[in-house]
């Protein structure tokens, strides 16, 4: 209630209170009525005269006894309203402990007429009547409050039925919008029983039957404890049965009470998509970055500014964000204004081939780590005009940013790769392999004793991440369509942002210089198939919103790889990341032509890609690439539909 109110009406400051005193006479009433009827129960529903007469001074003394417990135990804390399991667990204790006292008083004190049964019978009846009428009166405020909600609200089927599925079933029996259907668990033991009322009707295989034959739409996923695959599965059971599908929020919002059971969302790609968490090893990541400075280039970006995320959970005395995009940082860091209000964050605006920024931002800060985030990633993009810019960005912004941290004695440098370094056929993937080779030269050559070690992290495509595939599908879709697609047969490797900023913090607290880790991508995924899931996520069918194929685009290769040909990998303690040792070191030859290319840099496309060819021999242009189809017509796709082929991976 307003301020303003409660001092034109100061009666009501007193109300809380009232309340108290009306829930502790309530309780010593009942405290007395169960006195009596133990005794009355004891004698077979009658009372002799003799303990008539006798019963009034051991009830005042169990009146003295019982009234502190309560009060002190704080039963008159909690709201009758919302009378709960821990309400009734704290009158448990309440009444036995004052039960305790009471016969302890009783046979100590010789206090005559009071049976050893009534000292038994009365914390029982106590208990049931305290308890029932707090249970009681919620019941009645529920029905009251809520009862008019069975009368309306769309039906729904709810997956799973452990205890979010309760606590959902029990948050929605409240929502004027729902009415729950049904239950479906896989767990034979639950199926034919109920949940405050409501049926567990099946499996969850059998989510397009009982949709069907209860004339549902509708479909809540109620598993965030369960296995991503198992989500998955789910999920994908709810679509293909043409089903609108929402979920509750992850197993770690709810534990750390940012959100309710209630706030349902629609499920998104990357719930489908969804992989195992990682298992980080705390401790050692706490060690490498607490008390440090730690810089992180292209801060702006989808990686860069998940990285910063992430290392700030580990305590860094200082967190530098450096980033070319005046408002991609101003957005970063009103974020980390909000999020981290005690974390010292530098905002650097500045560019990776600039040395002398640079060098007056490592001279300045000093950091102990180096994240490199900052490049230019589109492939198309990259391909054409802008092949000189790639390069500049890409080789020579990397090789300026490992000379800087080597100058002022970083102790480490992480670089992030990507899986199009690996046999590349585009000007982009191949300026991010040329990098990997440039940074592991400049670390097996350091200038003085001090030597910083170098280590590339190099994975496939995230969700979500600025210029991916997916927000272009939810654009198109929101357009009306149609979804584009450039090749039927295309297939990527797909992994969460935050999990891949997690692997590249356990990367670099593994690596010891000089190594390329490989992030464990699972299977690949066909975009086509990405397309269909999103399209009916959004609650339309092909029909209505079709998928036109355009042919692969400059640079653009069907299939990814995460490992070139002559490279071998190792496990590693961590059984997400792998270790991949390149066939051929460079030499200093190698370098210093690689420096004078760089120095004299031509701008034509042909140019660059001449010296590409040069310094990186496995970089493959697609039109080189023997019988690789540049275009697709859909009438010939549709043909090798029809005929069982391009099923899902997933």
């Amino acid at each position: 209630m307003p301020a303003q109110q409660l001092a034109s009406r100061p009666y009501l400051h007193n109300f809380p209170k009232l309340l108290r005193a009306l829930a502790f006479a309530h309780d010593m009433v009942a405290l007395a009525l169960c006195w009596l009827c133990a005794y009355w129960l004891r004698f077979n529903l009658t009372l002799p005269e003799e303990y008539a007469n006798a019963l009034v001074m051991p009830l005042g003394v169990a009146l003295l006894v019982h009234a502190p417990v309560y009060w002190g135990m704080g039963l008159y804390r909690g709201i009758w309203r919302y009378a709960s399991v821990q309400d009734l667990q704290r009158i448990l204790v309440s009444v036995a402990l004052g039960a305790l006292i009471m016969a302890f008083v009783v046979f100590m004190g010789g206090i005559p007429g009071v049976p050893r049964s009534v000292l038994v019978m009365h914390p029982l009846l106590l208990v049931l009547f305290m308890g029932g009428s707090r249970f009681t009166y919620r019941a009645w405020k529920d029905r009251s409050l809520y009862g008019h909600v069975g009368l309306s609200g769309k039906w729904v089927l709810i997956l799973g039925a452990g205890d979010a599925g309760e606590g959902l079933v029990r948050e929605l029996r409240r929502s004027p919008e729902w009415q729950v259907a049904g239950l479906l668990d896989d767990n034979p033991a639950k199926q034919g029983r109920e949940v405050h009322g409501v049926k567990i009707r099946g499996p969850l295989n059998s989510i397009a039957y009982w949709a069907e034959r209860l004339g549902v739409e509708d479909v809540i996923v109620a598993m965030p404890g369960a296995s991503n695959a198992m989500r998955r599965h789910a999920m994908e059971q709810a679509i293909q049965a043409g089903l609108r599908v929402l979920t509750v929020p992850s197993l770690e919002d709810l534990l750390a009470q940012r959100v309710s059971l209630s706030q349902l969302r629609q499920v998104d790609l990357e719930d489908i998509l969804g992989r195992e968490p990682v298992c980080l090893d705390e401790a050692e990541l706490q060690q490498m970055i607490e008390g440090r400075t730690v810089l992180v280039t292209g801060a702006g970006g989808s990686i860069g500014s998940e990285l910063a995320r992430q290392i700030a959970r580990y305590q860094p005395e200082r967190l530098v964000l450096f980033e070319l995009s005046e408002f991609a940082l101003y957005q970063v860091e009103q974020e980390f204004l909000r999020l981290f209000p005690g974390l010292q964050v530098v905002c650097a605006v500045g560019d990776v081939k600039d040395e002398d920024c640079l060098e007056r931002v490592f001279g300045c800060c000093r950091p102990s780590l180096v994240f490199h985030a900052a490049a230019y990633k589109h492939v198309p993009l990259m391909e054409g005009e802008n092949a000189c810019q790639a390069v500049r960005n890409n080789v020579l912004g990397t090789r300026e940013v490992a000379l800087a941290a080597q100058r002022h004695q970083v102790e480490k440098m992480v670089v992030i790769s990507t899986d199009k370094a690996v046999n590349p056929t585009s000007v982009m993937g191949t300026t991010k392999r040329l990098a990997e080779c440039l940074v592991q030269y400049i670390g097996q050559h350091p200038p003085g004793a001090a030597r910083t070690q170098f280590i590339t992290v190099r994975f496939g495509n995230v969700l979500g991440s600025n210029g991916s595939v997916i927000p272009t599908f939810r654009e198109q879709i929101a357009r009306g369509g149609p979804v584009t697609v450039t090749h039927p047969d295309i297939t990527r490797y797909f992994m969460l942002i935050p999990e891949a900023a997690q692997l590249v913090l356990q990367a670099a607290q593994m690596g010891q210089g000089g190594e390329i880790f490989v992030l464990e991508m699972g299977e690949p995924v066909r975009i086509v198939d990405l397309a269909r899931d999103m399209i009916r996520l959004s609650g339309f069918s092909e029909d209505e919103m079709p998928i036109r194929f355009t042919g692969l685009r400059p640079g653009e290769k069907l299939f990814e790889e995460l490992l070139a040909d002559n490279e071998t990998t190792l496990p590693t303690r961590h059984p997400k990341l792998r270790l991949a040792r390149a066939g051929d070191l460079k030499d200093a030859d190698w370098y210093e032509a690689v420096q004078e290319w760089l120095a004299r840099l031509p701008a034509d496309p042909a140019g660059v890609k001449a010296g590409l060819r040069r310094f990186v021999p496995e970089y493959q242009p697609p039109e080189e690439v023997s019988g690789a189809p540049l275009t697709w017509r859909a009438e010939e796709y549709q043909g090798r539909e029809q005929q069982g082929q391009g099923r899902p991976l997933h």
